[in-house]
């Protein structure tokens, strides 16, 4: 139970080396007819045939290379293996966030394959070779992105573009493209757009919801975590209010009305207005022990309640909490 306070990477050399034995050979055979004649006055020539021993290898053949594919019916062959896709993923780059947005990722990342199986069966020129095969291994993993990026839609969802912009698979395919494209062979495919993971924040102490207050009570929250948080006290099922506190600072509440609140709060990062929630690393908690706010009268003047929570686990804290899910958090 954690507790927190309240109130609280040679051919050549061996060429080379025949080369030079030839030589050696040829010279060898020159200096032994020079030789008979000084020892005995006349000239014999050699019987054996050595003299052609350099001429006697076989003759040496180049073999015919085989007809590479013709470039036209190759570029023809891809781009009929991507249109089904380029369609899939321009449907991706115009849907709306939320049911119709995965169904369209679901879609382009099942085409990303098909297009993959298409580019290892088509026959590629030569020097497509590599960037065939690199294209067909990044669409793979296009498809594998494309399904990971799939939103909950819930709580706590970052953006299937967001998560898009940081994935490998679209990079992937980008320098494929840029390859086959050097060699004159146009892929024609567009990558849906992206977004970048966005840090937005609310004031320290700003009200995200704040209901009619008119009492005395003070609320003081200490929020000592590394996330910025909201705290949002309830009674019953109605939100009395929602308070930004961002990490590492403290925010206070006045005119807190009298009764038991049930304190709930969430941390995170990139908070949604619309969504009224964080979009990444979010938890849900609350306190276990409601929040009695009162004002009474006493001689002499009134008495009011002053409570402060703090977030973080600190030692010899008397608060436990408990993880909430995120659909039963309050909005």
């Amino acid at each position: 139970m954690v507790r927190y306070t309240s109130a609280r990477t040679t051919g050549r050399t061996a060429a080379g080396v025949g080369r030079i034995t030839a030589l050696g050979a040829a010279a060898l055979a020159l200096a032994l007819p020079l030789a008979a004649c000084s020892a005995g006055g006349g000239s014999k020539a050699p019987t054996d045939g050595s003299n052609n021993s350099a001429a006697g290898s076989p003759p040496s053949s180049t073999p015919s290379q085989s007809p590479t594919v013709d470039p036209d019916a190759y570029r023809r062959a891809l781009t009929g293996a991507l249109r089904p896709l380029d369609s899939a993923l321009r449907t991706v780059d115009g849907a709306r966030e939320g049911g119709a947005l995965n169904k369209a990722l679901d879609n382009a990342a099942g085409k990303a394959e098909t297009a993959a199986d298409a580019l290892e069966a088509v026959a590629a020129p030569d020097n497509a070779l590599s960037g065939t095969s690199q294209l067909a291994t990044a669409l793979r993993a296009l498809g594998q992105d494309l399904r990971s990026a799939r939103g909950s839609g819930g709580r706590c969802a970052t953006s299937p573009r967001v998560e898009l912009d940081t994935a490998h698979g679209p990079q992937s395919v980008k320098e494929a493209a840029r390859a086959l494209k050097a060699l004159g062979y146009d892929t024609s495919l567009r990558l849906p757009r992206t977004e970048r993971a966005q840090h937005r924040r609310l004031a320290n102490g700003a009200f995200v919801r704040d209901g009619s207050r008119g009492g005395l009570g003070r609320l003081t929250v200490n929020n000592g975590t590394g996330s910025d948080a909201v705290v949002t006290l309830t009674r019953g099922t109605r939100t009395a209010f929602s308070l930004y506190v961002r990490k590492g600072s403290k925010a206070t509440v006045r005119s807190v009305n009298s009764g038991a609140y049930t304190v709930y709060f969430t941390t995170g990062e990139d908070w949604s207005g619309g969504k009224r929630s964080f979009t990444r690393g979010c938890s849900f908690e609350k306190f276990d022990d409601k929040a009695n706010f009162r004002t009474v009268r006493v001689a002499g003047g009134t008495q009011y309640t002053v409570l402060t929570f703090t977030l973080n686990k600190v030692f010899g804290g008397n608060a436990s909490t408990s993880t909430v899910p995120p659909g039963e958090f309050p909005s």
